[in-house]
């Protein structure tokens, strides 16, 4: 089969050797194309990888790191087979046969590592076919010597102006605003910039058409995202993956890379973005790998993972939570603390459908209650008639503070927004809630609304609304407290630790033995306000649904064991997997490396179990040299006064480097960096994806993913970029492909 008609996506070639497509699959016409791509991206070596041991007889044997400096050149390496190859003979090499084991040695340029020697041979003397192979790679990227430049060549001048025109079209492609308004302002405070550029340039020389600033933006992000990798070297990373629509509603995989650089200092990276198919685990999985191959990274050095509170993320079984951790058992799922917990939990909840209906009808009621300012003040007079009225009966206590004027407040799904706080004022103002709709559906304008206000009317004044409301405000209300403590600045984990043990224990409480108060409490309310109360023997009658096809079960089964238990079982699943036996020692473990109060939290014991949920990085011989170590670091930490004013474990991280306490302690700064990689409390991924709402707005909605993912990287990324020296942009640029102008 040859790639003839289909379109090829330069920058998502695959990077894995084991995986690409032979040279001959590619259209002739591109194929020099193609061989260029590979050429700047370089061979595949993924120095960090844990690379498998082998059995080959008695002897266990396999690859060494250390091939790709002596071999740098060509030498590559598959995660997929576990077998190396050769970059220049695959873009070069005649394919004349297959070798043993069914690969195609001209075709990959296939060596087998179990014999080491075979790298030194296959280089072979100064005519062989490596060799010559070599020489047409460099060839093709000589673009001196291409027949396009023979025909047209520059002088001295003419270089240098290209050179000046492509630099200002590169200073300003660093600038999401509009390219050739920039560029004019530039040539316009220039006067060398000026005399090269736009009208002074050559018609068909100009470096200002959409494909040469894509060509550009796609450099600048290629030699920002290899600076990040640069920078992060063989450190352990954990991963943070979210996925969203954006304006065109395509479904969008944002990847952020956490890491500790040289300097001890904890970085988070915008890596890239993936459009995926579907939303199912695996092909956010697949499209994880497919970016991993792409920079050459390994999953085995992933050491956390975090998400939102989405099911395809989250789920426990088919999950990509799951799914990692399968490959990879120390990649640790944390929930990230600056994340809102009860809004992972309202996500779960909506699962149900009648809790999903509940929260329509709640958004819908805070909407329409709340679509004027007239509407409002009739909602306040109303509650304020209503207080008034309750006391005089006594029902209500007076006092400093109480009974405020108050509104219902709006949810949202933010981690600003609060559905508990949305369901008590709803309770609080219910009566007056009730009122406003009925003066809409009285006085209101003809135009749907009072329609729309007696159907909600309607749905508030029911025994499931009811039940419902008061089900989800005491589920949120057990775990509020726990969700505010989380997002704290100054938290304590171990006190948080504490309030998830707590919050599981009532719940778990509530679904034992709670029913008989949360009934009593509905029927109440419903009484109240005048609300019917089915009898919980009858048999349930579902509305929306035929009588012949509607099952036959009572009322009693219908909200205790449909409802209420499973809406609380869906809660403890969450917790027990957000919060479970492992993550919850690793975090109590954490806590341990607090340098707060000259390091009061200190204890050997749980940091050496901390080590031993590390068993790649800690073997028991250096859990041994650990122990003992840990006894030199404490004593030096709380004796040494450049470590009295600490506050937390970055602080701890960046101190050591500068005093060099890191190479004295090597053991113990490897803990402290695997604390610093997990996602304990992060918000990168949704400013990237506030960046992506900017780029790709109703007006550049057909934006394409390519291009989108290159603006973004250097966008969010611009304070790594800046730092890139525009020459070397220039020659990415230059070699990406065939270019009339020569640098």
């Amino acid at each position: 089969m040859r790639e003839n008609d289909v379109e090829v996506n330069l920058l998502n070639l695959p990077m894995d050797p084991g995986l690409r497509h032979p040279i001959s699959y590619y259209n002739v016409n591109i194929q020099d194309q193609v061989r260029r791509q590979y050429l700047q991206n370089g061979p595949c070596q993924p120095k960090t990888h844990n690379f498998p041991l082998r059995h080959f007889g008695k002897q266990s044997r396999r690859f060494n790191s250390s091939w790709f400096d002596k071999y740098g050149n060509w030498l590559e390496y598959s995660i997929a087979k576990d077998a190396t190859f050769c970059l220049c003979c695959y873009l070069f090499k005649p394919e004349i046969g297959e070798q043993a084991g069914g690969e195609s040695f001209t075709k990959h340029g296939f060596t087998n590592w179990k014999k080491p020697e075979r790298l030194r041979v296959h280089v072979g003397c100064s005519n062989s076919v490596h060799n010559d192979a070599w020489r047409s790679c460099q060839d093709l990227m000589k673009q001196e010597q291409h027949i396009q430049t023979m025909y047209s060549r520059h002088s001295n001048q003419t270089r240098s102006e290209y050179r000046a025109r492509l630099q200002a079209s590169i200073d300003c492609s660093s600038n999401r605003g509009n390219f050739l308004e920039l560029l004019k302002f530039l040539a316009d405070h220039n006067e060398d910039i000026k005399a090269v550029t736009l009208e002074n340039a050559p018609s068909f020389f100009k470096v200002t058409c959409p494909d040469t600033q894509k060509d550009i933006v796609s450099a600048c992000a290629i030699e920002t995202t290899n600076a990040i990798i640069r920078e992060m070297g063989d450190a352990f990373f954990s991963i943070l993956v979210d996925e969203s629509r954006d304006v065109s509603i395509k479904e969008q995989m944002v990847i952020v890379l956490r890491y500790v650089n040289i300097s001890g200092q904890v970085v988070e990276r915008f890596i890239g973005i993936e459009q995926v198919g579907s939303t199912t685990a695996q092909s956010l999985k697949e499209a994880i790998d497919r970016l991993f191959s792409r920079h050459g990274l390994s999953m085995s050095r992933v050491r956390g993972q975090g998400y939102d509170g989405a099911s395809n993320m989250q789920g426990e079984f088919n999950g990509l939570k799951t799914i990692i951790l399968r490959e990879n058992e120390c990649a640790y799922y944390i929930h990230c603390f600056a994340h809102q917990l009860q809004l992972a939990l309202i996500v779960v909840a909506k699962n149900h459908i009648q809790i999903e209906s509940f929260f329509a009808i709640i958004a819908n009621v805070v909407n329409v209650v709340g679509a004027s300012s007239k509407r409002c003040d009739a909602l306040r007079e109303k509650h304020a008639e209503e207080v008034v009225k309750a006391l005089n009966l006594g029902d209500l206590s007076s006092g400093q503070g109480l009974n405020q004027e108050t509104t219902l407040k709006r949810c949202g799904d933010t981690r600003w927004g609060s559905h508990y706080n949305t369901l008590l004022s709803i309770i609080n103002m219910f009566s007056a809630v009730i009122s406003v709709l009925e003066m809409i559906i009285d006085d209101g304008p003809k135009s749907g609304q009072r329609g729309e206000a007696k159907n909600l009317l309607e749905l508030m004044l029911s025994f499931n609304f009811v039940f419902c409301l008061h089900l989800m405000r005491n589920i949120l209300g057990a775990t509020d407290e726990l969700s505010q403590t989380l997002q704290r600045k100054d938290q304590d984990i171990v006190n948080a630790m504490n309030l998830v043990r707590l919050c599981k224990l009532q719940l778990q409480t509530m679904r034992q033995s709670g029913w008989n108060s949360l009934i009593d409490e509905v029927t109440f309310f419903c009484v109240k306000h005048d609300i019917d109360v089915p009898n919980m023997d009858d048999m349930f009658v579902d509305r929306g649904r035929s009588r012949c096809k509607a099952q036959e079960i009572t009322n009693l089964h219908r909200y205790r064991v449909e409802l209420y238990y499973a809406v609380l079982d869906m809660q403890l699943q969450e917790l027990n997997s957000r919060f479970n036996e492992t993550n919850t020692e690793l975090l109590l473990c954490l806590a341990c490396l607090s340098p707060n109060d000259l390091f009061s939290a200190f204890n050997k014991q749980k940091l050496l179990r901390l080590a031993q949920l590390y068993p790649n990085e800690f073997s028991t011989i250096d859990i041994m040299a650990l122990e003992i170590q840990l006894d030199t670091y404490i004593l030096d930490m709380r004796t040494s006064g450049e470590f009295s004013e600490l506050k937390d474990i970055g602080d701890l991280a960046k101190r050591m480097v500068e005093t060099k306490r890191h190479n004295v302690y090597p053991l113990v700064y490897l803990l402290i960096t695997l604390a610093l990689t997990l996602l304990v409390a992060t918000a990168s991924v949704e400013r990237a994806f506030s960046a992506m709402n900017i780029l790709k707005n109703r007006l550049r909605n057909r934006m394409g993913e390519e291009w989108m993912n290159d603006s973004l990287v250097v966008y969010i990324e611009k304070d790594l970029f800046n730092n890139i020296d525009n020459e070397v942009v220039m020659q990415r640029y230059q070699c990406m492909k065939t270019r009339k102008g020569q640098l």
